[in-house]
């Protein structure tokens, strides 16, 4: 099995650290990019088809894994197949039900088929659901209270990473996520984010939910919550039962289990044993940056594009969104230009989860805020709705997030 490529899963310093860092940055600037051109083609242009285009973002996840499969031929002049003998290899060692058959590639070993396909419709269902329960909560309640509630998933995955991986409470590490979440919640009421053009149409067949239900601020809220809890519990999830161990925050921990196995997935999986031994003779493993947590986004896509159309037509009958295609090829870029910036956040999130962890990655999304704030001043005409709070709040953000990197980096040295 050959190795001779520098380790690239180390979330300290080296070539993975750096890298992490620009997807940072990158992920960021998408999100932001990702909501302005979502804000105005619903806006400006007129197409308001939410759930069609949160469609047509999640199932783009699914040229995550073959763009970066051919980037790596081309770069490394290596054949596919060495790449994904490495992904079933990593497949194999987190997913098999038996922990001491995975380290020894010479001996027989069953692909689990069955529990991929259970863990991917999982992920599909917990990244879809928290999405859906905010497009309706945004519908029922004020935007303000919406934005603050749901920017609690960073405390929330917090709480989570605690209970489930039996960590010690750090008090650094509590004052940071809890003040990160103050900081979200002063500029989103201090005024900084700038509210949503009225988005109500004449028409009523271009409206979802807006007319399906009436108008209740408790009702958004607690819809909120519900999706910021299940939004910060899906993050700790993956960490725990999807993404490679490598994560400094985790490594004296022993808590990297794998999905419940039932005994039934066990004989089945039996019936498909195949040595890895050729195979992962010529395998890159441990995958190289990014590519392992690519073929669940992938997979994610995947799994939206065959399962999640079903919605469209029902929500077509019922007039809660009627479906029409975009009336020309402007609004076919901008669509084209939201679906890229998804894909490359949302990617982004699955592969920093693997690195940084959740606590850290769900504090750095609320960097977006930062960057929000700063775009509607400059693009937004927003400068009139700047408080003294909301500097406040994103100075907070930032200070909070630089511990949470501080204490990262320093677990790493040590």
């Amino acid at each position: 099995m050959e190795s001779d490529r520098p380790t690239t899963q180390s979330p300290g310093g080296g070539l993975a650290g750096k890298l992490a860092i620009i997807l940072f940055v990158v992920s960021l600037l998408s999100f932001v990019t990702e909501s302005q051109l979502t804000q105005y083609v619903q806006t400006s242009v007129g197409y308001r088809q939410p759930f069609f285009l949160f469609y047509i973002v999640h199932s783009s996840f699914i040229v995550m894994f073959p763009l970066h499969l051919i980037y790596l031929v081309v770069v490394t002049k290596r054949p596919p197949s060495h790449f994904i003998a490495g992904i079933r290899q990593a497949l194999v060692n987190q997913l098999a039900p038996t922990p001491s058959r995975i380290l020894d590639p010479v001996h027989t070993a069953p692909f689990p088929t069955r529990r991929l396909v259970k863990l991917v419709l999982m992920l599909t269902m917990g990244i879809t659901a928290p999405a859906l329960l905010w497009f309706i909560a945004v519908s029922l309640s004020a935007i303000s209270d919406v934005t603050a509630l749901w920017n609690t998933n960073a405390f929330f995955a917090y709480i989570f990473t605690v209970k489930i991986f039996r960590l010690n409470w750090e008090s650094r590490k509590l004052a940071a996520v809890t003040a990160a979440t103050v900081g979200a919640a002063a500029v989103v009421y201090g005024g900084s984010t700038s509210e949503p053009s009225d988005t109500s149409d004449p028409q009523p067949q271009d409206n979802i939910l807006a007319l399906a239900l009436p108008s209740s601020p408790l009702l958004g809220d607690l819809l909120t919550l519900f999706a910021s809890i299940g939004y910060g519990l899906y993050q700790v999830l993956y960490k725990k039962y999807v993404a490679l161990p490598s994560d400094p925050e985790f490594e004296l921990v022993d808590e990297y289990d794998r999905l419940p196995i039932a005994s039934q997935d066990v004989e089945d999986d039996a019936l498909e044993d195949t040595p890895l031994g050729p195979a992962s003779q010529d395998s890159v493993y441990p995958p190289p940056f990014g590519l392992y947590a690519n073929f669940f986004t992938s997979a994610i896509g995947l799994c939206t594009l065959a399962v999640l159309w079903i919605p469209i037509p029902i929500l077509h009958y019922l007039d809660m969104e009627r479906f029409k295609l975009p009336g020309n090829l402007f609004t076919i870029g901008i669509i084209a230009c939201i679906a890229a910036t998804g894909v490359l956040f949302n990617g982004g999130l699955m592969i920093l989860l693997g690195i940084w962890g959740p606590i850290i990655t769900s504090v750095g999304n609320l960097m977006t805020i930062v960057l929000v704030f700063i775009s509607d001043i400059i693009w937004g005409g927003a400068v009139q709705t700047v408080t003294i709070w909301s500097a406040i709040g994103a100075s907070i953000i930032v200070g909070a997030f630089g511990v949470l990197v501080y204490d990262m980096g320093k677990s790493a040295r040590e």
